[in-house]
């Protein structure tokens, strides 16, 4: 963005710049056009990041993590009206490299209203994102009161960075640092925020006992229309970051386009080639949404100053590193449904990385401050400062966060229950339910255990019918009928659930054994009453 050099009795000057430290002439109405349109179309992106995550978990919680999507819009951005803003950009007396200090309760007079809420509607854009990020790598087992309140406070964790990158007093601009577009203080805050989530809340029941392959998406379609959804508002995310049209920000813009699309093109095209040979020429979705996104991250920081060929090596590595990051988390037995924190944390730290190696001087609005690269013969100085960059928003975004979601542990709890997990948290948090008779066993079984007391999904979990000692007939026949019974997991609502139906439906006698298949389906073991 830029900073009003001109008619500062009519346009008074605003500290917030994302796009160059002495950028030509005012921000002019043209300009906030721009803006607004990016926004509005960067907001697109709270759909697709429902749809993707909707697609890569189970059809149980999809309508929950649909919901926690607008909790981010609603709480996320309350919040950021109310402090946040004022914390990235307030320019008051009190303002300071750390933070800023002013205008919250976002309002402004006639002769400030343009530049101020143009502002802010494109950086609540930004906010909510981050949030949103977090929201995937929880998904399935937390509760929505605690997400909301997460939803609330997460504010505070992107803001703080936000002013040390782009307020023209934050410290890290000061340096030199250079994130045209939010590599740092939007997708690094939210990869780093959300690891520490998955760590605090644990793996899914039943993620990792029969080894660390991921379970199927549960909607794979859902999952590329996000996909999409996201490539599109990424296009405003980073030409937006000009933040405008006027003096020689259309250019960067135009620029910016190029360069996020060629560095999606090397990414996808990575993805597809590792899925290709990891597979034996099959095609795994997962791969190909992860290359493509983490290629998309990797561009952010240097959308506007590097070439499009190099943005075709940044982003080639971007989506090696997503995949790579995530099998490795998997290695470790650290649960991410979606992959957000390999996504947007570990690409996250590469796109920042990479301003360093390939900038080169922006000689149109001073993006760099008469810096470049390594590649380009500026020496280390600039990737030194964006090594800073990684090591301070990584610390800030994992200490801040690690303390939200501790206090929300052990005050309203952050995880569902065994049982309301089990059933999944659309049935649990809505109200809503799936119409399959596996469902219904579920729901049966989980008011049965409530009603006596006893914890029989742990022991069902394992694998083993955990039935009354008063009923000891009745469990010898079903650990008879379970060992030549097979449910094919596809029936099934998801891996978790496969491992207990089986004993619900021979215990409400839905299945009949088929020992020879005579007559029947090939490949058909068990026949649906």
């Amino acid at each position: 963005m830029v900073a009003s050099a001109n008619n500062s009795n009519s346009v008074p000057q605003t500290v917030y710049s994302m796009i160059g430290s002495n950028s030509v002439g005012p921000i002019t109405w043209d300009d906030a056009t721009w803006i607004l349109t990016s926004s509005f179309i960067i907001f697109t992106m709270q759909s697709g990041f429902g749809l993707l995550e909707a697609g890569y978990i189970s059809s149980k919680n999809e309508v929950n993590i649909m919901v926690k999507n607008v909790v981010d819009v609603v709480f996320g951005g309350l919040s950021y009206w109310m402090f946040g803003f004022g914390l990235s950009f307030g320019d008051g007396e009190y303002s300071n490299p750390f933070c800023g200090i002013g205008y919250f309760f976002v309002d402004a007079p006639e002769e400030m209203m343009g530049i101020l809420f143009s502002t802010f509607v494109f950086q609540m854009s930004f906010a909510t994102t981050a949030t949103t990020i977090v929201s995937g790598a929880m998904a399935e087992r937390t509760k929505l009161s605690a997400y909301i309140i997460f939803s609330f406070f997460n504010t505070l964790i992107y803001c703080i960075p936000s002013h040390w990158e782009w307020a023209s007093n934050g410290f890290l601009r000061t340096l030199g640092m250079v994130d045209v577009a939010g590599a740092g203080a939007v997708h690094l805050v939210g990869g780093v925020s959300a690891l520490v989530a998955t760590l605090i809340l644990k793996p899914r029941l039943g993620r990792y006992d029969n080894g660390i392959k991921p379970p199927p998406l549960g909607n794979p379609v859902s999952a590329l229309i996000g996909m999409f959804m996201l490539w599109w508002g990424w296009l405003a995310f980073n030409c937006g970051s000009t933040f405008g049209i006027s003096g020689g920000k259309w250019k960067l813009a135009a620029k910016s386009a190029v360069v996020t699309l060629n560095g999606s093109i090397g990414g996808g095209a990575m993805g597809i080639l590792i899925s290709c040979i990891r597979f034996k020429g099959k095609y795994d979705i997962s791969y190909i949404v992860n290359s493509v996104l983490g290629s998309l991250v990797s561009i952010t920081g240097a959308c506007a100053v590097i070439h499009p060929w190099e943005a075709l090596i940044v982003g080639a590595i971007g989506g090696a590193l997503a995949i790579l990051s995530c099998h490795i988390l998997d290695r470790l037995r650290i649960d991410d449904p979606v992959g957000a924190s390999s996504v947007h944390g570990a690409c996250g730290v590469w796109g920042l990385l990479a301003v360093g190696l390939f900038a080169s001087n922006d000689s149109l609005e001073n993006t760099t401050m008469g810096r470049s690269g390594v590649f380009h013969g500026g020496g280390f100085y600039l990737l030194g400062i964006q090594l800073l960059a990684v090591v301070v928003i990584t610390v800030w975004s994992s200490v801040l966060s690690l303390v939200i979601l501790l206090i929300l542990k052990f005050t309203v709890g952050l995880r569902m229950s065994v049982e309301n997990e089990l059933m999944g948290a659309d049935y649990s948090e809505h109200m809503i339910g799936h119409d399959t008779v596996v469902t219904q066993m579920l729901k049966d079984y989980v008011n049965e255990s409530r009603e006596t007391r006893r914890e029989t999904p742990l022991s069902v979990i394992s694998g083993k019918a955990g039935e009354d000692n008063t009923k000891n007939n009745e469990k010898n026949n079903i650990k008879e009928q379970n060992s030549r019974v097979t449910i094919r997991r596809g029936s099934c609502i998801s891996r978790l659930s496969y491992q207990i139906s089986r004993n619900l439906l021979l215990k409400h006698e839905k299945v009949t054994p088929i020992n020879n298949n005579e007559g029947g389906i090939p490949g058909q073991t068990d026949e649906i009453n």
